[in-house]
This record gives structure tokens, C-alpha cells and sequence, in this order.
């Protein structure tokens, strides 16, 4: 018998990473909003590359369980300006993370720091790792299986 050790929490955002990594991909070339997704104790921390975005473009929307990050990078050039390379990409650019049912969308915190922008995602009490008590055979009725 193989017991493994399976989180469903980050077992579904892999899915739906991997899902919208692909779907993204194929539209645009490659990511345009890199992101990494780290699950902690109490709290899910997602980190998007914004790089030459000015923070007031960010917006970060909550609805029904869809995470939405949206930001414009924009330039402007002179009129007697003559462009010979752009490889930056401008625009907007938008990022949907489907949320698990066991994160706060109430308690979500964003902030904007060189480049990178940190969304905080409390994970909800019912869904934290907690210890079990073992109780000893002696004071308690015993557990069968």
C-alpha cells in the first residue's frame, strides 16, 4: 500500500495555475504577469511581476471566487521620437486566480513594492493544519476502526 501526503488546497491551484499558465501562453507568447503562489500556515501569499508599472494602475478585484489582477503599462514617446526596437510590451495586462472555497476573499491584503506585487490571502480557521489530541486507552473510550 503507498500512502502520500496530499494537500487538496494546493493540489487545486496547481490545476488551475497550470490551466490558465497554458491558456495565457498561447495568447500572448509567454506569461506576461509572472506570478509564484506560496501556501503558508495561516496565509497564501501570490507575488506578481509588475516591473514599470505605475502602482496606480494596479487594480485587485474579488468576485465569486476569482482573484483578478489588472495593470497598465503605458509610454509615451516625443513627437520627433523614432522607435527602432520595442520588445517591451504595453498595455493591460490581467491575471485570474481561481480561489479554493477554504481561503478569506473578505480578508485579502495587496501592496506594491519594486515591481512586485504581494497578495495576501488568509486561509479560514476551519481550513488551518491544527494537532489532534491523542487520548490514552485508559480515561477514554477507545477508537475502532
Amino acid at each position: 500500500m503507498l500512502l502520500t501526503s496530499i494537500d487538496p488546497f494546493v493540489q487545486e491551484f496547481e490545476r488551475q495555475f497550470d490551466r490558465l499558465s497554458r491558456q495565457f501562453a498561447g495568447q500572448a507568447g509567454g506569461s506576461v504577469m509572472p506570478m509564484d503562489g506560496i501556501r503558508r500556515k495561516d496565509e497564501v501569499v501570490l507575488r506578481f511581476d509588475v516591473p514599470g508599472i505605475d502602482p496606480d494602475s494596479i487594480e485587485v478585484t474579488v468576485d465569486r471566487g476569482v482573484l483578478s489582477v489588472s495593470a497598465r503599462r503605458e509610454e509615451e514617446f516625443g513627437e520627433d521620437d523614432r522607435v527602432f526596437v520595442r520588445e517591451r510590451m504595453m498595455g493591460t495586462f490581467t491575471r485570474r486566480v481561481y480561489l479554493s472555497e477554504h481561503l478569506d476573499a473578505n480578508g485579502i491584503e495587496a501592496a506594491y513594492n519594486n515591481g512586485v506585487l504581494a497578495v495576501r490571502i488568509p486561509v479560514l480557521e476551519r481550513a488551518r493544519p491544527r494537532k489532534v489530541e491523542v487520548q490514552r486507552a485508559e480515561t477514554h473510550k477507545s477508537i475502532t476502526g
